[in-house]
């Protein structure tokens, strides 16, 4: 996570602190298990000894027994999870205005790709699968969905998204305060292939459809 003022490096403080604590409490539950796990197994052995009877012991045999420790439950997937967030982190310092085509309406696309893309897009030619509104949140709650919107997304295979970050008619001086910013997270997402702003019948000035890319076309 790029760590461009005070505020930025108070967050990644809290995150590392919130982390901390997620890591404390899981090795505190796992440890209660196993202790759970071995009182269980020393009651099976009363209950085995009750219902069998008395019993004469082996002779001793004289050979070593190797005793290998169970090994405590990793949770694998929420650490890669997680290192998958801190890998994906958005910065809002992110200059996107020079990647994006202002023609008849705004539009990007990745490197490589033509602007038939874009024209197929904008005709609407992929359905729109899933919605995102993030009208009324704060940027870094902001943030926060659209990064995981996006991930998930393209985790289903989905190719066509719509983001509806608002016109900002209701921000002071009816400045669109989310727009430039989800302008800029989105050219910072590996999934991201395209997108344009929606027609006026899918959101206008106020939403844009999303091209996803699907496992095909790698990483940027």
């Amino acid at each position: 996570m790029k760590v461009h003022s005070l505020a930025d490096l108070k967050r990644l403080r809290q995150e590392m602190q919130r982390r901390a604590a997620e890591q404390a409490a899981t090795q505190a539950a796992l440890a209660a298990a196993q202790r759970a796990a071995q009182e269980r197994a020393v009651r099976d052995r009363a209950l085995f000894e009750r219902a069998v009877g008395p019993v004469r012991p082996l002779r001793p045999h004289g050979r070593a027994v190797a005793e290998r420790p169970t090994p405590l439950p990793l949770p694998r997937q929420r650490q890669a999870d997680e290192r998958a967030v801190m890998r994906e982190a958005l910065s809002d310092a992110f200059d996107a205005e020079t990647l994006l085509h202002t023609d008849e309406h705004l539009s990007f696309r990745r490197p490589g790709l033509g602007p038939d893309v874009v024209r197929r897009l904008r005709r609407g030619e992929w359905a729109i699968q899933a919605e995102l509104d993030l009208h009324g949140l704060r940027t870094d709650e902001a943030r926060e969905r659209l990064g995981g919107f996006i991930r998930e997304a393209h985790r289903q295979g989905l190719r066509c998204v719509r983001v509806v970050h608002g016109k900002g008619l209701g921000s002071p001086g009816k400045t669109p305060v989310l727009k430039g910013r989800v302008h800029s997270w989105l050219v910072q997402k590996s999934e991201v292939l395209a997108f344009v702003q929606a027609r006026p019948a899918d959101g206008g000035a106020g939403a844009l459809i999303v091209l996803l890319r699907t496992a095909s076309h790698g990483r940027a």
